[in-house]
């Protein structure tokens, strides 16, 4: 297994954040060495936000109205300034119509919490990998792909708690697939 620690081969913490699930992996040499996955990515931060929105306001949104206000005001990092919308949904308790203001400050510590799930599997991968590979990676910093790795802060919420430089992918939604292509041919 050591056979690929040397002065010639780096390691590298790829983290995707996609739908279903978050996937992370220090790859050295093309090949995965240590990797993690978890139930904790875009889907589980819209369900978050629509059991928050029934349990606070007592509004029932689906899940399109959830991701919109995931991507608008959504974030696990605080907003330099609080920003705001005007949700529209079903009243849970008579079912009419209503709306209701919620800001990415009401959002922020509900949206953390799972958040911090996945900034513990990052660091629960980086205890267990080669301390060579660790030094790469802190040197270079880990790097963000997926959808859900657009979320409002993520990446200054693992840069916190790692101490390392954390990068979103220019394509983060499609960059993982431009990949499997690229690697494939």
């Amino acid at each position: 297994m050591l056979e690929w620690i040397s002065a010639n081969h780096h390691g590298n913490l790829v983290v995707d954040v996609g739908g279903g699930t978050t996937d992370i992996a220090v790859i050295s040499i093309g090949n995965s060495v240590i990797g993690k996955s978890l139930n904790v990515a875009g889907n589980k931060f819209d369900e978050t936000i629509m059991n928050f929105l029934k349990k606070e306001y007592k509004i029932l949104v689906g899940e399109r109205t959830a991701e919109d206000i995931k991507m608008k005001i959504g974030c696990v990092y605080p907003h330099v300034e609080n920003t705001s919308m005007t949700v529209r949904g079903r009243n849970a308790e008579n079912g009419m119509p209503m709306e209701v203001e919620v800001s990415s400050k009401d959002l922020l510590p509900v949206l953390k919490n799972d958040a911090m799930k996945i900034v513990n599997a990052i660091m629960e991968v980086l205890e267990k990998a080669p301390p060579e590979l660790v030094q790469d990676i802190s040197n270079k910093g880990i790097y963000l792909t997926g959808g859900g790795s657009l979320l409002y802060g993520l990446d200054k919420l693992i840069s916190e708690h790692t101490g390392m430089n954390v990068m979103v992918a220019d394509d983060a939604v499609s960059c993982v697939a431009i990949g499997i292509g690229k690697a494939i041919s």
